[in-house]
């Protein structure tokens, strides 16, 4: 039976000797000294409980530090909610915004002027309410896809006398894949031939339960040219935000986003930027991608001055030294001088990628993206899925329905008839999504798109092929499952004290015994000891491995106490393919 020293096991766990002594102790074992020796199955004991006690400690810290978190974040004021209005061409979520203008205008004096800064706030007895003034999925993803979460809530618009249109489908996938709450618009109301039922049933078939039919999706009936509706709908946008509890530290680091950019000829470099952490002052230094520059003016979208934007304000800012994109994350700096340096490390940065890409680096691959899935720890796997007719997409989505897990869901997040388009490519890059498609080809400006981004993009002509990939793609994500393979045994036929160490004589009677090979010590049958080779030599030489039929000297990790007649059972972990 194997044994170790207290004071040995003490180090091995990283105590004081006291502290084990302790805990033996508290376990009735008996001992002289932290000299004294314990069998090995008193130490694996040992090592539970010491596992078990900290576990619990850094569960306990883990649930503290949540606590603390949670609490200091309550502390925090509340913040509007930021709005995006997306939806199908022609159902109305330009009317919409158009409509939420005009109301906010009303409410203000007369001979106010309207300053278009990317984003508008609409007051109302509950609260505030941003809404984002760039109507269209692509925008939106647009600024999504360069890593800042911009909306809290999607308002989709859906005409009440057409239904769910392709233009809707992509916009639902959009807003999912950007992590907003969606609540459904029902618009067009006022007209004659407006069907609500309808509009419930293609929700139901894109699998969303109306609240009317005893589900939690969200339909708010209204007419964008009446008015009808559209003060339950900022009641629900409020109720929605409310249940999110969102909120934000108006005294924390300065952070926004940038909404647009324009030049004019007068004032310069406009930029409209939305603050979502902190308050930007005017005189601040801030960058923004490649951009620097410092705020010298900040306007409203009433035409106010501004000398201070806290979180949820939309602001129009006169300072940059150049267009910054839209979407970049705007961060604060302490002065011009680390403002010019990470500009510029940005730049030296894009340069790199950019040369990189022209020595021979690819777009990513469905490997890579399982690779990156991996890391990430998603269980889920987003597909796009483009095919040439309604009934090939019907097929495919309703095998692939077939092939999720339970520990891999298959997520088709967006299906269509036609090739893959442009706006493909960008919520696969938002979503961290594959582009499959089957009959049909993208262009090549989408191609190249695909390229540039690194969206794994692939077509098929055989549906199995398809299925087969995304099979792959699942096996890929799943958790490996291994066996243990012998790969041969050896017998001690003596043993030598050298001043190396004790050393087992051994033959190889079956297989072979390599020098990575897990080791397990068999005396009579019975297992005594499992762990690794220290050494295996060969005559005077070390070697990878011996072959049934040859002598060797084996040393073991942590193991000497060896008898003539024990069995050295060499094995290995070996992956399992699964189904």
């Amino acid at each position: 039976m194997a044994k170790v020293r207290i004071y040995q096991l003490a180090k091995e766990l990283g105590m004081e000797n006291a502290e084990l002594l302790e805990i033996l102790n508290e376990m009735g074992v008996s001992y002289k000294s932290h000299a004294s020796t314990l069998e090995d199955e008193t130490a694996q004991a040992v090592k539970e409980i010491i596992a078990e006690q900290r576990g619990l400690e850094e569960q306990r810290r883990r649930e503290e530090e949540a606590k603390r978190a949670e609490e200091a974040r309550k502390a925090l004021p509340h913040r509007p909610p930021v709005v995006v209005i997306m939806g199908h061409v022609d159902h109305g979520k330009t009317s919409l915004l158009d409509y939420l203008r005009k109301s906010r205008i009303a409410e203000r004096e007369a001979g106010g002027i309207t300053q278009h800064v990317g984003a508008f706030e609409v007051k109302t007895k509950g609260g505030t309410v941003v809404f984002i003034d760039t109507p269209g999925h692509e925008a939106f993803t647009s600024i999504r896809q360069r890593g800042a979460r911009v909306a809290d809530i999607a308002v989709i618009v859906i005409a009440a006398d057409d239904g769910i249109m392709p233009q809707t489908k992509e916009a639902i996938a959009h807003a999912k894949a950007a992590g907003a709450k969606i609540i459904f618009a029902a618009n067009k109301m006022d007209l004659p031939q407006a069907n609500l039922d309808k509009v419930y049933q293609d929700l139901m078939r894109e699998q969303f339960v109306p609240e009317a039919y005893g589900g939690d999706a969200i339909v708010v009936p209204i007419s964008a040219k009446t008015g009808q509706g559209v003060a339950d709908l900022l009641d629900m946008i409020l109720l929605v935000a409310e249940l999110e509890d969102l909120r934000a530290d108006p005294e924390a680091e300065p952070k926004g986003v940038i909404l647009e950019a324009r030049v004019d000829k007068q004032a310069g470099v406009l930029a409209s930027m939305l603050v979502q952490e902190g308050t930007f002052r005017v005189g601040d230094y801030l960058v923004a991608g490649e951009v620097w520059g410092k705020i010298r003016a900040m306007r409203d979208s009433d035409d106010n001055q501004r000398k201070e934007a806290p979180p949820g304000s939309a602001v129009q800012v006169l300072g940059f030294s150049e267009l910054p994109h839209a979407g970049e994350v705007v961060h604060w700096v302490p002065d011009q001088v680390a403002a010019k340096e990470i500009a510029e490390e940005r730049i030296l940065e894009r340069k790199d990628r950019e040369a990189g890409a022209e020595t021979g680096l690819r777009a990513r691959n469905i490997a890579d993206l399982l690779r990156t899935m991996k890391e990430a720890e998603q269980k889920e796997i987003n597909i796009i899925l483009r095919t040439d007719t309604q009934g090939s997409l019907e097929a495919i989505q309703q095998i692939l329905a077939k092939e999720s897990t339970e520990e891999v869901k298959i997520n088709v997040m967006f299906a269509a008839v036609g090739a893959p388009a442009e706006s493909d490519v960008l919520l696969a890059t938002t979503a961290n999504a594959a582009i499959l498609s089957f009959g049909v080809n993208p262009a090549g400006s989408v191609k190249k798109m695909a390229e540039q981004k690194g969206v794994p993009l692939q077509s098929f002509r055989i549906i199995y092929e398809l299925i087969d990939e995304v099979r792959k793609m699942v096996r890929g994500q799943r958790e490996p499952v291994f066996k243990e393979e012998v790969l041969g045994t050896a017998e001690v036929r003596a043993v030598f004290k050298l001043s190396r160490g004790i050393i087992a004589g051994c033959m190889v009677t079956s297989g072979k015994i390599p020098r990575n090979a897990d080791i397990r010590v068999l005396r009579k049958g019975k297992e005594i000891w499992k762990g690794k080779i220290e050494s295996l030599k060969r005559l005077k030489d070390d070697v990878r491995e011996v072959a049934q039929g040859f002598e060797c000297g084996i040393q073991l990790e942590g193991f000497t106490e060896f008898e003539e007649g024990d069995i050295f059972e060499a094995s290995q972990q070996v992956e399992v393919m699964q189904s």
